[in-house]
Parts: C-alpha cells; structure tokens; sequence
C-alpha cells in the first residue's frame, strides 16, 4: 500500500497498526513531517512501515514496480485553489495513468478531498482509467486536514476506483 502525501503520519500510523498483516509505504516531502512518522513508527514498533521523502511522481516512476500495488491513497491533496494554479494539482491524467500502472488487478485507488471542483477533477481524471469502487483497501481514519475542512463546513469527497480488467 502506498501513501502519497502522509503529512506528520497520523494517518499511516493508525492504518499501520490496524493492519499489521500488510506493508505501507508512505512517501511525504516535508521534512517535519517525515520525522515525526519516523518517530510515531519507532515509539509504536511498526515493522511495517518505510517512508520515502521524495517526489511521489519519482518515486511511482522509478522506485515501484508495475501492478505491485494493493492500494494507493491520495488523502487530501493539495488543492491548489487558485485556477491559474489547478496545473499543480497532482492528479491530472498523466499521474492517473502512472498510477494504475502501479496498482495490482484488483487494486484500489482511494481519494479524499473537501474541494468540490478538485473532487470533481479527480473523479473524472480517475473514472478515464480506473474503474468504480465501493470501498477502499482499509477504512481511512479522520485526518488533520478533514477535520480542519469540517471545522470550515466543507463537504469532505471519498472516492474509490479498481483496477479492473485492461481497457
């Protein structure tokens, strides 16, 4: 399972410990951050967690293999409100294609955002190439920045998508 963008860890900590039986990878630019979810896994003796800080886009294309992913979750992306900004915004067609070229038959890609016009671009961006789930690999905790969008009284977007049979 690979998590693109695990900010100080909450959330790959939770996972990781409910679900011992599978291997994370989280990956996360930020350096305060990528220390604090060392920290989190050492204090909570994870030995199923690795953390890359790196490029989420390096790391899919040269450091993960093809169709050897279980999952990958995108939560709460940076939306990049701004429209002259939404160039930004990681999930366009060519990250979407990368993806699912990571992901195993039967993998799931599961996002979450409180953007609606991000919700949007993802759900039409992921539908091209991926096709519908109902649910993800592992039920998503509450994050630090749903809770924050709550807070602001945004609507919070789950999406889900498998891959499924070649197009």
């Amino acid at each position: 399972m690979l998590e693109i963008g695990s900010g100080m860890g909450e959330t790959t900590i939770e996972i990781a410990k409910a679900h011992p039986e599978a291997d994370f990878v989280a990956v996360e630019v930020h350096g305060p951050g990528v220390g604090s979810l060392l920290n989190a896994v050492e204090r909570e003796k994870l030995a199923n967690v690795r953390i890359i800080r790196h490029d989420a886009l390096d790391v899919l294309e040269q450091m993960i293999a093809d169709e050897s992913l279980a999952a990958i979750h995108l939560f709460f992306p940076d939306p990049w409100p701004k429209k002259r900004h939404h160039k930004r915004r990681l999930v366009q067609p060519e990250f979407a294609a990368l993806a699912a070229r990571k992901l195993a038959d039967g993998g799931i890609l599961h996002a979450a955002t409180d953007w609606p016009d991000y919700a949007e671009q993802m759900a039409e961006v992921f539908a091209r190439i991926l096709e519908p789930a109902r649910q993800g690999f592992v039920e998503r905790p509450v994050t630090k920045f749903e809770a924050r969008g709550r807070r602001l009284g945004h609507a919070i977007t789950e999406l889900f998508f498998r891959k499924g049979a070649q197009r």
